[in-house]
């Protein structure tokens, strides 16, 4: 009996465990507040995205949410990241989101799920697959057969990944979010409850809510069903506002507040002052609203996966791969000014006799001086094998998603005149026989080059680049990318296209670099580098200890950085984000690789990083 009753005493433990794990809470909507396990129940969440956040720090920014007072998590779901290829799912990796619902939970925290299709969220086509555009006839968001039923088998997918995790069957994904801001874009109530359906379908069989802005809701809305606002922080106005569309009955969700804003290219960093931020917070708060932080921590847009937006009054404007935000906190996940703000404004209206945990440290952060790139390669020495065509494809036609494609065809005649890309997408540099002549861009509507003369059999090479789809407004269903349509000169369409593809999911295809070492003689390195030519610059350094850094981007041009395999996101010399964020858990102990890829500027010889980010400073 001496030596069973430990095991009996320790199996009973482990059962008392597994069934309080497995216990089941209940969540409800009441008439002014939400009911967890039938008590009032006030959400204090932020936002975060699974797809933004290294993998390795999912768990050390959960625990930054706890220490700052928040209760939830607020989540989007990228379709494009969940399904890149069509039929091919991935929810390994950073893309694993039941995992990084799990964790969430392990760390006390609720989660209100919103996988809705289209996000938005700055992110590329709003979160839709780019091989949806293949089909140039598919209508996304809309009722459209085909695209219905690439939405129905994606979520039938997820739903097996995210349904027994919710709250109703023993989870803790509290509500789950149908379409999103729709007010934005349409008005098809049909349409609504056929998301509603396909949900259901989905085994998201707990409580389902919409969003909208205040002037968008009357359109955005389910009857029935739970509307949430966004960008709304007047309380009187949240309730009433909710009262008119929801038969005159609460509870009050904000599902989107705004303590910071994105950042686009060539545009001042964006931000938002934390004491009037604090202030609202607790105006809120105070009033028995439930809240959405968006964003809480916003991270990196790593790879091509930024967002663009435009309106009829609006150009193209790209957004950057920085995340910041300006949220509480920060791109590498340590706490602001902000931060500390609202965690002292949620400290006063914890319940009786709960404490907030202590803040974790920051971040160890290093510095490197200099890493040297003894290697280059111009993208003209890997081409590979053309597609050949009459007339130019686009990205889509090519079965390319991101990234770039070199456009090439002969000028068999001298010619002189303007040359004209009907609309192309988004940034090209165009050259003749190897010659940088022009760089176009669609934020600043260029599309036409002067040619003041070729000799005959002259070769004309565009390098277009995706520069992120548009994710927001009535411009999302034309989203195309490379020439879409033609090129001319003085109005004469141009054929015989040669075309190469660089989707750069990886860095496989760039084998033929040439190693350069340095030389005491003057110019040696703008000799060694063809002119104007966008490459490749390729070097390795050794590391004793890891830490957070930031690489450097001042004095590069335009383009992308790959290092240990991870692509780190886009820099661009007009700024604000004159930096890239590199993560600890991304370095190695021992050698490490890195490669830039500049389109614009050449000869570079070296990198550095700093111990800090530079994303307020506008280039030219």
């Amino acid at each position: 009996m001496k030596k069973s009753f430990p095991i009996f005493f320790a199996i009973t433990i482990l059962a008392n465990i597994c069934f309080a794990q497995k216990a089941n809470h209940t969540f409800a909507l009441g008439d002014s507040t939400f009911l967890l396990d039938g008590k009032p129940f006030q959400l204090i969440s932020g936002e975060m995205h699974c797809t933004r956040i290294p993998r390795a720090y999912w768990r050390d920014r959960m625990k930054m949410a706890k220490a700052m007072g928040l209760n939830t998590i607020g989540t989007y779901v990228f379709w494009n990241a969940e399904e890149p290829e069509e039929g091919r799912f991935d929810f390994t990796g950073n893309n694993d989101i039941a995992e990084f619902v799990r964790i969430a939970k392990e760390e006390g925290l609720w989660v209100v799920l919103r996988p809705s299709p289209y996000a938005c969220a700055e992110w590329e086509f709003g979160g839709y697959p780019w091989w949806l555009l293949k089909d140039q006839t598919l209508k996304v968001r809309s009722k459209d057969p085909k695209f219905l039923k690439y939405y129905h088998d994606y979520i039938m997918q997820l739903g097996k990944q995210l349904s027994p995790l919710l709250v109703t069957n023993g989870g803790n994904i509290l509500m789950v979010q149908i379409e999103n801001e729709y007010g934005s874009y349409g008005d098809d109530k049909e349409y609504l409850d056929i998301n509603r359906k396909i949900f259901n379908e989905g085994g998201f069989n707990g409580l389902l809510f919409t969003c909208d802005g205040p002037s968008q809701m009357p359109r955005g809305y389910l009857p029935g069903y739970l509307p949430a606002v966004n960008g709304l922080d007047n309380p009187k106005e949240v309730k009433a506002l909710i009262n008119k569309y929801h038969n005159g009955k609460g509870p009050y969700y904000i599902a989107e507040w705004y303590p910071g804003w994105f950042d686009s290219w060539g545009s001042p960093h964006q931000g938002s002052n934390a004491d009037e931020d604090a202030k609202k917070l607790d105006e809120v708060l105070s009033a028995g609203i439930s809240i959405n932080l968006y964003m809480f921590h916003g991270g990196t847009t790593r790879g091509f996966m930024n967002g663009a937006n435009m309106s009829k009054r609006e150009p193209y404007s790209p957004q950057t791969s920085s995340y910041d935000y300006d949220a509480p906190l920060d791109e590498a996940g340590n706490p602001t000014p902000k931060f500390y703000k609202f965690r002292e404004v949620i400290a006063k209206h914890l319940p009786a006799g709960e404490t907030l945990p202590p803040v974790p440290e920051k971040h160890k952060t290093i510095a490197i001086d200099s890493i040297y790139l003894p290697e280059h390669a111009t993208l003209f020495w890997n081409l590979g094998k053309p597609v050949i065509a009459d007339h130019p494809l686009c990205f889509e036609e090519l079965n390319q998603g991101y990234g770039f494609v070199l456009y090439r065809t002969t000028l068999k005649d001298a010619t002189k005149g303007i040359l004209k890309i009907k609309e192309m997408r988004d940034f090209a540099t165009v050259f003749l026989n190897g010659k940088r002549v022009s760089i176009l861009d669609r934020r600043l509507k260029q599309d036409s080059v002067q040619i003041d003369g070729t000799l005959p059999n002259t070769t004309l090479d565009i390098l277009v680049e995706n520069n992120g789809r548009i994710n927001y407004g009535p411009y999302l269903i034309d989203n195309r990318q490379g020439i879409t349509e033609s090129v001319t000169v003085n109005g004469v369409e141009l054929s015989g296209w040669k075309m190469y593809k660089f989707p750069f999911s990886n860095m496989d295809g760039i084998t033929k670099y040439s190693s350069t070492k340095p030389s005491k003689q003057p110019g040696w390195y703008a000799m060694s580098y063809p002119a104007g030519l966008p490459a490749f610059y390729r070097g390795t350094f050794n590391l004793n200890f890891v830490g957070d850094t930031w690489l450097d981007m001042r004095g590069f041009g335009k383009g992308f950085v790959f290092l240990n395999g991870h692509n780190l996101g886009k820099y661009w010399k007009i700024g604000p984000q004159q930096t890239l964020y590199i993560p600890a858990s991304w370095l190695k102990n021992g050698q490490n690789e890195i490669v830039v890829f500049d389109e614009l500027n050449v000869g570079h010889r070296s990198i550095s990083t700093l111990d800090h980010p530079i994303l307020n400073l506008l280039g030219r």
